[in-house]
């Protein structure tokens, strides 16, 4: 998978170079907007980290060139916490996400992945891994074609996991994804603990595979290995 990275700021970009080679993506980067003009007219990439304050442009300007240009590569925008209405712009001109500075390099990660997996099942409902389907429109699960239920925590776990399949996600990383930023983690994930425990109990019980590892002192991956 073909990443760009497009980030003036010579320490984070490399940090996220960094993080995102060690997780199996072939990174490309720039800090301009005119060098990412070109690399984006030459190449097509599967996810573009765009930031928005580029040194000689704006990178909703950007953007609105990626998507008049006909251009499908998945856009994640990174801004400052007061960039509200750019973050609203973005998404409004296309952009599949955003993320605010500062961010963890292990949900930039997962987001893309998510993006990414959005993009290849464009025109499929449904998410498929070995005997579990999960149908998004009608929020159902099954394995081996008997209905699975769930409860809508469980079910939002199963998803994410899904998605970003025989990657390890960490706790923190489950907590910001299914409760958001005003979800007081404090230090005990003993809920994240507990909410994995009772799907892998379902899944199992249901007749699927144990596909829910956990990584010691990380966190947890969802594969068939």
């Amino acid at each position: 998978m073909k990443i760009l990275i497009i980030e003036d700021e010579p320490t984070l970009n490399k940090s996220m170079v960094d993080y995102l080679s060690a997780q199996q993506y072939l990174c490309e980067t720039v800090g301009s907007y005119h060098d990412a003009l070109d690399k984006t007219a030459l190449y097509q990439y599967d996810c573009i980290v765009l930031d928005i304050m580029l040194p000689d442009g704006n990178g909703l300007q950007l953007l609105k060139e990626l998507k008049a240009a006909g251009k499908n590569d998945g856009v994640i925008i990174l801004s400052a916490k007061n960039e509200l209405e750019d973050k609203l712009l973005g998404l409004n001109l296309g952009a599949d996400d955003y993320l605010t500075k500062p961010f963890h390099l292990s949900e930039l990660s997962v987001r893309i992945a998510a993006i990414i997996r959005r993009k290849n099942q464009a025109g499929s409902n449904l998410l498929e891994f070995e005997e579990i389907i999960i149908d998004v429109p009608a929020r159902s699960v099954s394995v081996n074609k008997t209905d699975l239920v769930l409860t809508r925590k469980e079910y939002e776990l199963l998803v994410y996991l899904v998605i970003n399949k025989n990657r390890v996600l960490s706790k923190n990383t489950i907590a910001e994804h299914m409760w958001g930023d005003d979800m007081d983690m404090a230090d005990n994930y003993d809920f994240i603990y507990a909410h994995i425990k009772n799907l892998r109990k379902k899944l199992l019980a249901a007749g699927a595979g144990d596909y829910i590892q956990s990584v010691y002192g990380m966190g947890y991956k969802f594969t068939s290995h």
